[in-house]
């Protein structure tokens, strides 16, 4: 894939956080066990699923590749962010800087659409109790995981080959932690007007409507709850969705936060730590505390590592 049609930027400067002064190894020290504790929490959940013969159903299918994406967009923003943290500032390639974007976006994009199916999976096991085992079948399963990946290749070659027609002639400085659309069109000598378009069209398909059907979802679902009669019935029911409503209240608030209310310096800098530090660093623990299905598998998992050794 070509990156560049032409560029005389061959090093951009990503300034991070730079007033940290005194709290910058504090800061570094953090970022550096959140990281840890994301890549092993998600491992931890794929290992727990993927093991368990309990827990092999659709949604427990979703979340691991949920936990995979999480520990990607991870690796991809967390540990060139932990060098800019430590040195106060940190160059990297033109072209890595565009692979970390296309890397980051599409993960990102990835994860909306993963959630929508995830929660057209709650509105099927709840609202259509009957038909779930022949709607959500293996089969289907796949078939949408991999139309949503398709379908973020098609988009994100789409960019690329856009951007590959771009003049990058200076400054090569972006006052962020990672390489972000917005600040990288900044840098840009040329007419970024119909790329921003571009990215406004791809936002409907990938993030608008996505958003959307999941909200419709919940809807269907909440009504079909109300008329549980049991209150005891309608909190088992409710409990089997409310892990994936918190991570997609978590994800979509930050995404809707920053990209609705934009701010400028630092207040945007820890806004985006949101939702590439925070969240998924929060959607392996919300699983395992809130799931029973998770903390029983893992019970067990736990028990045949210690009878093995």
């Amino acid at each position: 894939m070509q990156f560049s049609n032409s560029s005389t930027v061959t090093e951009i400067l990503l300034l991070g956080f730079q007033n940290l002064r005194s709290f910058r190894i504090f800061f570094f020290l953090l970022l550096l066990i959140i990281f840890c504790v994301t890549v092993c929490g998600n491992i931890l959940i794929i290992l727990v699923v993927s093991f368990s013969r309990l827990i092999h159903s659709p949604m427990y299918f979703f979340l691991t590749q949920l936990s995979t994406l999480d520990i990607l967009l991870s690796t991809i923003i967390v540990p060139n962010m932990l060098q800019v943290v430590l040195y106060e500032g940190s160059f990297v390639s033109f072209k890595g800087c565009l692979t970390q974007f296309y890397c980051f976006s599409a993960s990102e994009s990835l994860e909306c659409l993963l959630l929508t199916v995830m929660s057209y999976d709650r509105y099927q096991a709840i609202c259509n109790p009957l038909k779930y085992t022949l709607v959500m079948d293996l089969t289907f399963c796949i078939k949408a995981v991999l139309l949503c990946c398709g379908m973020i290749f098609a988009v994100m070659l789409t960019i690329a080959v856009t951007m590959s027609y771009l003049w990058f002639c200076g400054p090569n400085v972006i006052d962020h932690f990672f390489c972000e659309f917005g600040p990288l069109l900044e840098l840009s000598c040329s007419d970024t007007f119909f790329l921003k378009i571009e990215d406004m069209i791809f936002a409907v398909p990938c993030v608008l409507c996505p958003f959307i059907v999941i909200i419709v979802s919940y809807v269907y679902i909440i009504f079909t709850i109300l008329k549980i009669p049991s209150v005891s019935g309608r909190q088992k029911t409710f409990s089997t969705c409310s892990s994936h409503l918190a991570v997609v209240s978590i994800f979509y608030g930050s995404i809707i936060i920053i990209y609705l209310f934009p701010n400028k310096g630092n207040v945007k800098k820890i806004l985006s730590l949101l939702y590439t530090v925070v969240t998924p660093l929060l959607n392996p623990m919300i699983y395992s505390l809130s799931n029973r299905d998770i903390k029983q598998a893992f019970k067990k998992l736990k028990s045949k590592m210690s009878s093995a050794l």
